[in-house]
């Protein structure tokens, strides 16, 4: 006989109490009671025997061999369930998001000898799909780049050079072909690189190809301004890139002159800028990769698990 009870000295009620003996079929089950106590008779004397106590929630209790003699009876004082050691293992890993993330983080570090942004270009190429977030951090990221605030500047000089658009001269003339770049490289690099392909669930980014042969890279970074990547990994019409150059050039109707106006001006620069989409991706895929400084993607790690008291992990 005996009291089950916990390691805070707490009966157990409703544990199992096996009497187990040598043989399979020597075996008696009696469950404890709201007090936590057992008893077995009419043991069979000189055999050994174990008693097993198990309850949910704890480990399982074994005694050492006990022989009893013709007319003896044991009191078992020691019978005390501990907590069950329970070994959990969880697989902690960095989200897609997380990832992501990560991986816009590095491409904003990427720089054409250090100096020109070269954000758009992922270098690998299962890289994670970014989310609607990200493709508005990476469009803001370029825009707001004092690069390209110091190259809208320079073209619109260029474009003060060559008296076009027909803005004038002067000091007023060179302020509106400022504005009239920078609006243009903003609704093209919003429209195009975040609100479409936030629509469209396609992937604004630049996948470098890097292997292969010379004319599959070609066709590779040729057909970049028609083919993207969707959010879903697979290779499609690229909608987002050709519905933002077009936009674009179909808002400067707005604010260029009048001269300047009109459907040769929207599918000029709708041509122009297909054009150089081409070339930039000829010139990602065969020049700026090894000029080019790449950030590394730092991946989250889960710190070790440390068991509690209770042997929880």
């Amino acid at each position: 006989m005996g009291t089950v009870t916990d390691v805070n000295n707490d009966t157990v009620s409703g544990a199992t109490v096996v009497l187990q003996g040598s043989a399979p079929d020597d075996r008696r089950t009696v469950l404890t009671n709201d007090d936590g106590f057992f008893e077995l008779h009419d043991v069979r004397p000189g055999i050994p025997y174990h008693v097993i106590v198990t309850a949910q929630g704890f480990a399982d209790w074994i005694s050492s061999p006990l022989v009893l003699e013709p007319g003896q009876y044991k009191i078992l004082t020691d019978s005390k369930l501990r907590i069950e050691r329970v070994q959990t293992t969880v697989n902690v890993g960095s989200s897609s998001v997380e990832i992501a993330t990560e991986q816009v983080k590095a491409e904003e570090t990427q720089r054409v000898f250090g100096i020109f942004p070269n954000f758009y270009v992922a270098y690998d190429p299962n890289a994670e799909a970014l989310t609607t977030k990200l493709k508005f951090r990476l469009a803001f990221k370029v825009v707001v780049d004092p690069v390209t605030v110091v190259g809208v500047a320079l073209f619109a000089g260029i474009q003060q050079a060559g008296d076009t658009p027909n803005y004038g001269q002067g000091a007023k003339g060179y302020g509106e072909r400022f504005g009239a770049n920078a609006a243009d490289g903003f609704t093209d690099i919003m429209i195009g690189g975040a609100i479409l392909p936030s629509l469209l669930h396609q992937d604004p980014r630049y996948f470098y190809q890097g292997t292969g042969t010379s004319k599959s890279r070609l066709l590779h970074a040729l057909s970049s301004p028609f083919v993207c990547k969707g959010d879903n990994g697979k290779w499609q019409p690229n909608y987002s890139s050709m519905g933002g150059d077009l936009a674009s050039s179909a808002i400067s109707n707005a604010y260029y002159p009048g001269s300047n106006r009109g459907a040769g001006l929207v599918f000029g620069n709708f041509a122009i800028g297909t054009a150089e989409r081409m070339v930039a991706g000829l010139a990602q895929e065969f020049i700026l990769a090894r000029f080019t400084h790449k950030g590394k993607v730092i991946a989250a790690q889960a710190p070790p698990a440390v068991p509690d008291a209770a042997g929880h992990n």
